[in-house]
């Protein structure tokens, strides 16, 4: 494959070299790009004037996002994308242009771009289980990636250690890699395309070609464990056989062939450097069910289950995310964290021959990855109890097929809402219109999509949902929000510990509570009081920007407010999130660190974004409120409830001491 920043010049080819790039929108404003494969995005909050005594008055301002646009395609269109340089960036003052050109540069790039998306992309690696209820189980992200093995399937293959950023060593390889599977697989099959090849494979009957060791032996071979299935010779009935073999089955044959020789190379590589974490990457991957699937039974057979194959979402753009690190090291960009961003990625698996036949037509096929920067380093709440088992969301929609098609219709029942609501929200705004309607097209088409491929973006949530909609918005309306619900539902909740916490109030005073939500009433508790905020906007959640405004009005009319922000008893903290929902994994730097500072003892999480479809289960070191007005009257009936239950959930970690009745228990 080449990518945007990559370029592999091992393939010729003399086939048409036509490709159907991708739209202008996925390049716009080009020309303020400082490097090849970054892109400076403007963006502006369109606002009517205020009217009347508002609240606040939002002005136009002008917001600049550094963004990361990939673009993936075969290197038979090459040329076509070499012409896309020439006549876009070649030339002008602003430009850099990084691409590996050597070994060296090349596997240092990969190495870089690996460490990149292991620590920025979240759901990036997987394990991939054929004949689960659910094909792909992403693993969490942890900031611990070190040591690993890292087994890249060009065309032959490099294994490569690697135990810090900086610090990695080629210790191994072969000259049997995807080079050989296609090379092979051309002579046998006449078939010249990689992508047809892998078709072929995936249509095969190996057992036909392939000389078992049921074969051999008439069954499986118990005194060395040896079960009748099992491949004794790759090709082995070829040479006795009399008859024709056909190119599907052939083609089997040869991917098992190689893929077993690759999987027993790593597993003797990791145990030799005693390695538990082993990923494959390279072309020959490329997302392809029958090639993971082989790799991992390999992997399985050969280590008896000790270590699991490790694949990655974005290993096809592993080198050009290299190069721009590489470029890019006067900028440093590793201070900051990224965020990948659903609406300009294509997904796991898009261009797959299997998933997607129509987007493998001969004009030309490209993949796209799109990152954000994100304006400030995102690190662990300090107050998870084990960070590396923290999972936020309550369900995962890719193993759970009702709730999946219930989200998935939810969230297209309610676009025509949306889209009106967003059009209604800036009447003076005659392009605003056209925006909707275009945002309209392309979420309907993201669920589609999701609909067939609930793993493209690692695993589906109600979370991921909704953050897949705000990537996508060009109109946003925002809505503050000051109400307590609480009063007004009839006891008992459908979770409620109110009794209990009432009970703790009767105790001493927390010292320092976080709360993510808009207010808080344990000031006058002499309780220290961090509010977290978004820092973008989401829905109708408060930003943090707003709450500073917000909150210096109620300070002039309260002044137990007033008294808290003078005396430091009130902090007002951007969480790092633009989302309705909370991932404790992946919070402000500095709001970590006033966590820490203030050895916050109270975390009190409300809403249903932040409290149910998300941090149900959470785990955390100190106490916690967590509550939310159940208003879906599916997610109700699923928790056992009705519409507009209440949950009040308080919790008390196990072997923490219960201050008001000074035991060890939780409430």
């Amino acid at each position: 494959m080449a990518e945007c920043g990559r370029v592999d010049s091992n393939t010729s080819h003399t086939m048409d070299k036509s490709i159907t790039l991708p739209p202008d929108e996925i390049f716009r404003n080009l020309e303020n790009a400082k490097r090849f494969a970054i892109d400076i995005v403007r963006s502006f909050d369109h606002t009517a004037k205020a009217a009347g005594d508002k609240l606040y008055e939002i002005s136009m301002q002008e917001e600049v996002t550094a963004r990361l646009h990939f673009i993936k395609f075969e290197n038979a269109y090459i040329e076509t994308c070499l012409d896309f340089i020439k006549d876009h960036l070649v030339n002008t003052e602003t430009k850099v242009i990084k691409a590996t050109v050597d070994k060296e540069d090349e596997m240092t790039c990969l190495i870089k771009g690996c460490n990149f998306v292991l620590r920025n992309i979240p759901h990036e690696a997987f394990v991939y289980a054929k004949h689960a209820d659910s094909e792909f189980r992403f693993q969490t992200t942890n900031p611990d990636i070190f040591p690993y093995l890292l087994v890249n399937i060009g065309s032959g293959v490099s294994i490569v250690k690697v135990e810090s950023e900086d610090k990695f060593e080629r210790i191994g390889g072969s000259s049997i890699g995807g080079g050989t599977f296609w090379g092979l697989g051309a002579l046998l099959t006449k078939t010249k395309r990689f992508d047809e090849l892998l078709q072929l494979a995936s249509k095969g009957q190996h057992a036909s070609v392939d000389m078992l060791v049921k074969d051999i032996y008439g069954g499986s071979y118990g005194y060395l464990g040896l079960t009748g299935d099992l491949i004794a010779s790759s090709f082995g009935k070829s040479a006795t056989a009399d008859k024709e073999f056909s190119k599907e089955d052939m083609a089997k044959s040869l991917l098992h062939m190689i893929s077993n020789d690759i999987g027993q190379l790593a597993c003797l590589y990791a145990k030799l450097h005693n390695l538990s974490r082993v990923y494959f990457g390279g072309f020959f991957i490329r997302g392809h069910p029958v090639t993971m699937h082989t790799i991992t039974y390999s992997i399985n057979f050969f280590t008896k289950g000790e270590v699991q194959a490790l694949f990655l979402r974005h290993e096809g753009y592993l080198g050009a995310i290299g190069a721009f690190l590489k470029g890019a090291e006067e900028d440093n960009p590793n201070q900051y964290s990224w965020g990948e961003n659903y609406a300009g990625s294509s997904g796991l698996m898009s261009v797959s021959p299997d998933m997607n036949p129509m987007q493998r037509a001969r004009s030309g096929t490209f993949d796209m990855l799109e990152m954000d920067r994100l304006e400030r380093q995102l690190v662990n709440l300090p107050l998870l109890q084990d960070p590396s088992s923290y999972i936020p969301d309550t369900v995962d929609l890719t193993e759970d097929a009702p709730a999946r098609e219930y989200w998935l219709y939810c969230f297209e029942e309610a676009l025509d809402g949306v889209v009106k609501r967003a059009v209604a929200s800036q009447p003076d705004m005659p392009e605003a219109a056209l925006r909707a309607e275009k945002f309209r097209q392309k979420y309907r088409h993201k669920l589609q999509t999701l609909r067939q491929q609930p793993f493209a973006y690692g695993s589906l949530t109600v979370r991921s949902l909704l953050d897949t909609r705000e990537h996508l918005k060009s109109i946003k309306c925002v809505v503050l929000l000051l109400c307590s619900f609480l009063e007004f539902y009839k006891r008992p909740w459908l979770v409620d510990s109110y009794d209990q916490w009432l009970e703790r109030l009767k105790g001493p005073p927390h010292k320092c509570a976080l709360f993510f939500v808009d207010n808080s009433g344990l000031l006058s508790r002499g309780t220290e009081v961090v509010l977290a905020s978004n820092s973008g906007p989401a829905l109708n959640d408060v930003t943090n920007g707003e709450l500073q405004i917000l909150t210096e009005r109620i300070a002039a009319m309260d002044p137990v407010i007033e008294a808290g922000l003078r005396e430091d008893r009130l902090l007002l903290v951007q969480s790092g999130s633009s989302s309705p929902c909370l991932d404790l994994s992946r919070l402000d730097k500095v709001l970590a660190m006033v966590v820490r500072e203030r050895q916050t003892d109270l975390v009190i999480i409300e809403g249903m974004g932040r409290a149910i479809h998300t941090n149900y289960y959470a785990m955390l070191s100190c106490e916690s409120l967590k509550m939310a007005v159940i208003k879906n009257s599916w997610l109700a009936d699923r928790l056992g409830g009705k519409l507009f239950s209440v949950v009040f959930k308080y919790e008390v970690p196990v072997g923490k001491p219960n201050k008001d009745c000074g035991a060890f228990s939780p409430c």
